[in-house]
């Protein structure tokens, strides 16, 4: 997601070239010189293995709360933004909604939203998967989870561009007033949205999740409504652009390495060690933000109270220390310590929601779509920070 300090007047990773973004791995590999390395400006960038594990297993220091990241929220995101011991409580609420066997329960559904959109354009031999398939499917997911109806998906889909990418949407440098000032809007309209449909589900109950969260308990107390709004709130934003994001680069590593989309086609099986090691290799959500709350030092590095720390994912998914054969994508890789989804107390609320969307899309892709490339003399053009691609035509062969 993209991060930015509060008061800061521009996104860190603003400033990364296109030919980083789509190739990051060899960067990472410079920077890993330096694992703590001090950025004007900005404060510390982490991107040795050991250095972010310690970083991550230490939120007293390395802190998540609302000065790591500004999104104009009001209060802080739940659980993302809390900190122990609060976050406990809340991830002790939110977890079993994303427990392993919940998500397999829903396979069924979700394979019937992608098959859904492939009907769409089987028939056509070519499509932009971005805006006819890794854009509209995690908002599918997203909108079935809620129980809120499916013509909801662009007003979704503008709400949550307009709090992680203002500055692509309007067109200004991130951090300036006009960015600022349509984020904020952005913002107030996502808790009026939220706010309206739990006005309704106040009157008449649903089998949906925000039905769930009005009738649930933390230790004891209902939650409140500022409480859900804030789940909420992180819920659009994280559970939308970062399995989009995913999506497009898993498509595009395969569209571009035929010999490693055709062991798919000959195994499915291999499909869930393939989703662990492209995870790895391509690490979609290439850095975290965390503020130090005290005076402190890493790596022999000093980081001063108040820094922002960028926690680098994608150089630590490199590192040849965890993975001597780091710049090799196997799918036959037996030990995938990755942390894609984050680490320590924080990490990923949804990964096992994520994880069973990547895995009914690869799975019903390759058996209707075995064959297809990116088109010719297209370049594929990511952006920073959340490697998504909004432009991705595609060739297709169908299977017969």
């Amino acid at each position: 997601m993209d991060t930015v300090v509060e008061g800061q007047n521009e996104n860190p990773m603003g400033g990364m070239d296109p030919e980083m973004a789509a190739n990051p791995q060899p960067v990472f590999k410079l920077m890993r010189e330096c694992p703590v390395m001090p950025v004007d400006g900005m404060g510390v960038l982490l991107s040795g293995r050991s250095v972010i594990e310690e970083a991550l297993r230490h939120p007293e220091i390395y802190s998540s709360n609302m000065t790591a990241v500004d999104l104009k929220n009001i209060r802080p995101l739940i659980p993302l933004q809390i900190d122990p011991p609060d976050q406990k409580k809340y991830r002790k609420l939110l977890d079993p909604l994303f427990a392993p066997r919940k998500m397999t329960a829903m396979e069924d559904e979700v394979a019937v939203l992608v098959n859904g959109l492939i009907d769409q354009f089987i028939g056509q031999g070519e499509v932009d998967f971005a805006a006819q398939f890794s854009v509209p499917f995690p908002s599918q997911v997203f909108l079935t989870l809620l129980g809120l109806p499916m013509d909801e998906v662009e007003t979704f889909l503008v709400m949550k561009d307009g709090i992680i990418r203002p500055d692509h949407v309007t067109g200004q440098l991130y951090g300036t007033a006009p960015v600022n000032a349509y984020q904020q809007q952005v913002a107030d309209s996502i808790y009026d949205y939220f706010n309206k449909v739990l006005d309704e589900r106040e009157l008449e109950r649903r089998d949906d999740l925000l039905s769930h969260f009005l009738d649930a308990e933390v230790e004891g107390h209902k939650l409140t409504r500022e409480d859900i709004l804030d789940v909420c709130f992180l819920f659009l934003i994280a559970g939308l652009d970062t399995v989009t994001a995913t999506l497009d680069c898993i498509f595009a590593f395969l569209a571009q390495h035929p010999e490693h989309r055709q062991q798919l086609v000959d195994d499915p099986g291999l499909i869930p060690s393939a989703i662990e090691e492209l995870l790895r290799w391509e690490t979609p959500v290439m850095g975290v933000a965390r503020a130090s709350l005290e005076d402190t030092e890493l790596g022999g590095c000093p980081i001063a109270k108040g820094d922002q720390v960028m926690i680098m994912l994608g150089s630590a998914n490199t590192d040849e220390a965890e993975f001597p054969d780091a710049d090799v994508v196997r799918f036959d890789r037996e030990v995938n310590r990755h942390i894609a989804f984050g680490g320590g107390i924080h990490r990923c609320l949804g990964s096992h929601l994520a994880r069973m969307e990547l895995r009914v899309a690869l799975r019903e892709w390759h058996r209707r779509i075995p064959e297809y490339s990116v088109v010719p003399d297209h370049t594929l053009v990511y952006t920073p920070s959340i490697r998504s691609i909004e432009h991705f035509p595609m060739r297709f062969t169908a299977a017969t």
